[in-house]
């Protein structure tokens, strides 16, 4: 088993949002790219107002001292096939490739309504077996060249996508082999009702890129009950930074630890900047990460704590 090795990371969701323009839409990337490096962040994830040529990016980036961490992709395999999702992703890829990114966010749009106005029950979803064999192929095999571009596919499980629930991992991890990774994300399993502690301990060894953001149960409460949007529930503040919300981080930062995990740990808490200024919440959630990556590991507590 490989030694603990993470780096801190920040999406610039804590300043600017993709989805929601209007959150932070005025801020200047510098800024972002100023504090986060000032925070003490090592790298960033892509955002809207990145460069998206190679050259371009590896000469901003060093400009600040950062590392391109990776950056998401909106990938259609439910809906398109290998070779045009291979031909759609050549320029995206190239430019993770070329700036040291070994890892990319792969997140499942087609037919999503993680964007729209619609309640998050109305999702899409895979019903057979057959269907669900078919789209996990297609991933297997579109992984495959991602990795012999030198990237591998780090797999978003999101809200109001095909690929939500704790049970979809399941079912898209047991299909697939490990040329997929599994992008962990922490708010968005806990969102769907996963135990995120529990969904690690079950696929802990396919885990590649970790986004770390807390949940604030009484919003997702709210959104349940009132058949909010996700992006309702993200401006209500479903999402905060780790420390301030309900979801275990020692014990999954512990696990990752013990397991040996070599990566990223990625802040990426979407919230409105006038609510949850960019500043202090960035630097909250990398304390939070940097004292839990620092201590050492209690073999005893971690033995302890509940599955």
């Amino acid at each position: 088993m490989s030694a603990f090795e993470v780096r801190i990371g920040i999406n610039p969701l804590s300043w600017m949002n993709d989805d929601l323009p209007s959150l932070g839409g005025e801020t200047p990337l510098a800024l972002a790219l100023t504090e986060g490096r000032e925070i003490g962040y090592e790298g960033f994830e892509l955002g809207n107002k990145f460069p998206r040529e190679p050259e371009a990016l590896k000469a901003l980036l060093a400009q600040y001292g950062l590392a391109l961490v990776s950056g998401w992709y909106s990938g259609m395999l439910a809906r398109r096939s290998v070779e045009e999702e291979i031909a759609a992703v050549d320029k995206h890829l190239d430019l993770l490739a070329r700036n040291g990114a070994t890892v990319m966010v792969y997140g499942e749009v087609a037919d999503s309504i993680q964007g729209a106005p619609r309640p998050l029950y109305q999702r899409p979803r895979f019903f057979t077996d057959a269907q669900w064999d078919a789209y996990a192929a297609r991933v297997d095999a579109f992984a495959r060249y991602t990795l012999s571009r030198g990237v591998r596919l780090a797999y978003h499980h999101h809200m109001g996508a095909y690929v939500e629930t704790s049970a979809d991992v399941d079912m898209l991890m047991a299909r697939t082999s490990d040329a997929v990774g599994l992008l962990f994300d922490t708010g968005h399993i806990t969102f769907a009702g996963g135990d995120p502690v529990a969904v690690l301990d079950r696929h802990i060894a396919r885990v590649c890129h970790v986004h770390c953001k807390d949940v604030r149960p009484a919003v997702v409460k709210l959104a349940r009950n009132r058949n909010w949007s996700f992006l309702d529930a993200v401006l209500a503040g479903a999402f905060t930074v780790p420390g301030d919300g309900a979801v275990n981080f020692p014990a999954i930062v512990g696990r990752l630890k013990r397991h040996g995990y070599r990566g990223w740990f990625v802040v990426e808490a979407e919230q409105d900047p006038v609510v949850a200024p960019s500043y202090a919440y960035a630097q909250k959630g990398f304390r939070t990460l940097r004292a839990l990556v620092d201590a050492p590991i209690d073999a005893t507590k971690l033995c302890m704590e509940p599955e």
